[in-house]
């Protein structure tokens, strides 16, 4: 489960990395970081970015972002001067390069169903919300603009709560945190009643909203 990079196996939902069948260490800011750049990938998240998403309110400096970046590289044996994965856009910010990243269970299929329709799930960040945009527009004025997501990484699905007003609900209980998905799980997000589902590729009939 999870995707594989080099030797490397990330898993965000177990929160681990691995070298084959050995954990590798690290802090969770280490690892928080690794995860963001991951779902983001390949795009490249500026350094106030992410300083916002790891140390939010706080006046950190840049030197700690940078000490995170050389902690993730040493775990996984990146030389920092010919980056394979981990790579400095100088000037702005960090990005997690897609060349050699492969999902380790690549038969998986997430969708949410909604009544009598079929949402697909991207790999990476699918927001839930009141714009648009969203990749599940839920059009509600309880419903904040960007108020959940689903995040899928290899093999593997998590729910998290955006900070939304009203909050998000998983299995009965309002959401705290990151939370593994089941198949058959109920999600309520104002007055939209989901169930997320994960399928073998091929196994159910998709259809769009």
């Amino acid at each position: 489960m999870g995707i594989q990079f080099g030797e490397h196996t990330f898993d965000g939902v177990r929160r681990e990395v691995r070298r084959g069948a050995e954990g590798i260490h690290l802090s969770p800011k280490g690892f928080e970081l690794l995860r963001l750049l991951i779902e983001a990938r390949p795009r490249a998240l500026s350094k106030d970015e992410l300083i916002e998403r790891l140390w939010p309110g706080a006046f950190v400096s840049e030197a700690s972002l940078a000490g995170l970046v050389t902690e993730i590289r040493r775990a996984v044996r990146e030389d920092a001067r010919e980056p394979r994965h981990l790579r400095t856009v100088h000037g702005f910010g960090y990005a997690f390069s897609d060349g050699g990243v492969a999902p380790a269970d690549e038969d998986a299929v997430f969708r949410i169903v909604w009544g009598a329709r079929e949402v697909p799930l991207a790999a990476g960040e699918n927001v839930l919300g009141r714009d648009p945009d969203c990749a599940i527009p839920i059009d509600d004025a309880t419903v904040s603009r960007h108020h959940a997501r689903i995040v899928i990484v290899g093999g593997d699905a998590a729910l998290e709560d955006l900070g939304s007003k009203n909050g998000t609900w998983l299995r009965g209980a309002r959401l705290s945190g990151s939370v593994a998905l089941r198949d058959g799980d109920a999600i309520r997000v104002g007055p939209a009643a989901l169930v997320f589902r994960r399928y073998a590729a091929g196994g159910s009939t998709q259809t769009q909203m």
